[in-house]
């Protein structure tokens, strides 16, 4: 098998597995979307969701957001963890969506990651599901499954994510990148992995084994 044959497995066995991938991270526009993904750095998406209703329902927008004081915003986001930092960003944030934006989420990479802790990722989760822009944002589970797929060395994100956009079709990034993240939970976890339990895993592996048979 081929990198190209690999890509064309990949591609499909996680459309049968997940033909219609949600977003993780529930949100209502690009505004709670952007700071549901910044609340997410270093937590997980279960915790957030458990959270964000509360914030959501007093601060859904910038304008709502600081009317709160820092303090309050840190105690709602508490249990989703580095509330004292990310209190601050979101805060400080929503005051420049105002000042510079009219308001609205910008919808470029550069104005994007020019706000306080939003760094490529958040910026690429933005760009990918609220403004609809290929992007390929890299998450622990896309890292660990490109090296495990052989697709990345691992070295780092950066390089994880240019590997990423090089092999796979533009047109499918948005979709694809999710699709991975769902696949990675269910299938392939960093701790507790089982080959066995891994149909991609599993089928790269064999379609190896058997193409060393057929050598000379």
């Amino acid at each position: 098998m081929n990198k190209k044959e690999k890509v064309d497995f990949i591609i499909n066995t996680l459309n049968e597995l997940y033909p219609d991938p949600p977003i993780p991270l529930e949100h209502k526009d690009p505004y709670t979307l952007l700071i549901a993904v910044l609340l997410s750095a270093q937590s997980t998406d279960v915790r957030v969701n458990k959270t964000t209703p509360l914030l959501f329902s007093m601060a859904g927008s910038p304008e709502d957001m600081i009317k709160l004081s820092i303090e309050e915003i840190e105690k709602i986001i508490k249990p989703i963890g580095l509330s004292p930092m990310k209190s601050k960003n979101i805060f400080r944030l929503s005051e420049i969506l105002i000042e510079k934006h009219g308001g609205r989420v910008p919808d470029n990479f550069a104005d994007l990651e020019a706000l306080p802790g939003v760094g490529h990722k958040t910026a690429s989760v933005v760009m990918s599901q609220a403004v609809g822009v290929p992007a390929f944002p890299v998450d622990t589970h896309i890292h660990r499954l490109m090296k495990r797929w052989k697709l990345s060395s691992g070295k780092n994100v950066i390089q994880t994510e240019k590997d990423a956009k090089r092999l796979f079709p533009e047109v499918l990034w948005n979709k694809l990148h999710l699709q991975i993240i769902f696949y990675g939970r269910e299938y392939s976890p960093a701790r507790g992995w089982n080959p066995e339990k891994d149909p991609i895993s599993r089928g790269l592996t064999e379609n190896k084994k058997s193409s060393h048979k057929k050598s000379p």
